[in-house]
């Protein structure tokens, strides 16, 4: 990235500035990742879209593993701590990751039940979540969490009332997937409807006949054209161009039929809470289907019990990483960081990837397209350092029930 960092105001952008711009403010590309970087500042994600039982599997989790990752929403953080690892160390550029990052952790650590926990982040319409929050919650918050939520939205209220509704409408995910929604009901589609479906033939059926049609609208085409139609899914501009390429007719609208083809065919609907968020818009109850490994009250104990594990940071994972001692991390967890990333910022990453990394570390990371990004792109003496572990990548590529992603890579330390 070039370092310009002008051209929006507040503090609250200004890792995220660092982060995603790359041209001069007075080109079109330079406007357009301003424009991200704006949307970006606030919550994006209420849930994280990789597959937390994949990274698992990938990252051979033991109770001796000592973990980096970006936080995000805070999902697959905690389903990390289900495995009860050694030290997780979570890093987030957005302010407003950090705080449900940190109210995650303070409510599975004081709210009364796991039954509480579970109305508080799967629930909709619970009014007394705020209730709880300010009971149970917010004296065990930092300064800062608690002004977060305790600050107001766009809308006036107090953020944390969101949670007496449903959570997962909103931020910039919620939104993209409401305006998803929208626009198939203008068509006369209503993707609710596949979750009447009975079998994995008839979603294929519902697929065919309803969904794939819609990405031959021209309002569709015409959106999906867009690098700022995407931001919503929190994809900058880089990562469009890596979308793009992943369609040999350079069709973001292809690219994107093919994923939701996967979302929607490729698993059961109960046994992928990634096709309820998308579809029913709300998690399943306990007997209704799949819910995320935090969520599962066969788990609630553990997480409680290690909440204090967990320690979250508001800076990047090359700065945590220059602060850490040498071979001192196990587990890497980059999410698509990295499609964001110039040349520079990549190898600065991982020259402090292979000074952390103890004997037998394992990376992971996803991609928007299918391939790898390292070869051609990171240093020879650092990517040398590593072996890609295509079985594990193929393998728990298709086993993501997500479905957004091109690839997921497995990389593991030489010598262990």
């Amino acid at each position: 990235m070039t370092g310009i960092t002008r051209g929006l105001p507040g503090r609250k952008t200004r890792h995220i500035r660092d982060a995603v711009l790359r041209h001069s403010p007075i080109s079109k590309a330079g406007l357009s990742e301003r424009l991200f970087a704006f949307v970006f500042s606030g919550l994006v994600y209420p849930q994280i879209w990789e597959d937390p039982e994949v990274d698992m599997q990938a990252m051979a989790l033991t109770p001796k593993s000592r973990i980096v990752t970006i936080g995000s929403g805070g999902c697959n953080v905690l389903s990390y701590l289900t495995r009860a690892p050694a030290r997780i160390d979570v890093v987030d550029l957005n302010r407003a990751h950090i705080a449900l990052n940190k109210l995650k952790l303070a409510s599975v650590a004081h709210l009364p039940s796991q039954s509480d926990f579970f109305r508080f982040f799967a629930g909709t319409h619970q009014s007394h979540n705020s209730l709880a929050y300010h009971q149970f919650v917010a004296p065990h918050l930092d300064a800062q969490s608690r002004a977060y939520w305790e600050g107001r939205g766009l809308n006036g209220r107090k953020r944390i009332t969101i949670f007496n509704r449903n959570f997962y409408r909103s931020g910039l995910l919620g939104l993209f997937i409401s305006a998803g929604h929208l626009a198939a009901r203008l068509h006369g589609v209503n993707p609710a409807e596949i979750m009447q479906t009975r079998s994995m033939r008839e979603q294929r059926q519902f697929f065919d006949e309803h969904l794939a049609p819609l990405f031959d609208k021209p309002l569709i085409r015409l959106l999906t054209r867009s690098k700022a139609s995407l931001f919503g899914l929190g994809i900058p501009p880089a990562q469009y161009e890596e979308l793009a390429a992943a369609d040999a007719e350079m069709r973001v609208t292809n690219v994107l039929r093919a994923r939701l083809e996967k979302l929607a065919c490729h698993f059961p609907l109960e046994d992928n809470y990634f096709a309820w968020q998308a579809f029913a818009r709300h998690y399943p109850e306990p007997d209704e289907g799949s819910l995320p490994p935090y969520l599962q009250a066969r788990h609630h104990a553990t997480l409680r019990e290690n909440a204090g594990r967990v320690f979250v940071h508001h800076q990047s994972f090359t700065t945590l990483l220059a602060d850490k001692p040498a071979s001192s991390v196990d587990r890497y967890i980059l999410l698509d960081a990295q499609d964001w990333m110039s040349d520079a910022q990549l190898n600065a990453l991982w020259t402090e990837i292979c000074r952390t990394a103890a004997p037998g570390a394992r990376v992971i990371f996803r991609t928007a397209g299918e391939p790898s990004i390292l070869p051609g792109r990171l240093l020879p003496v650092l990517l040398d350092q590593w072996n890609y572990n295509a079985a594990a990548s193929a393998e728990g590529h298709a086993r993501d029930r997500s479905a957004i992603y091109g690839g997921l890579h497995v990389y593991e330390r030489k010598g262990a």
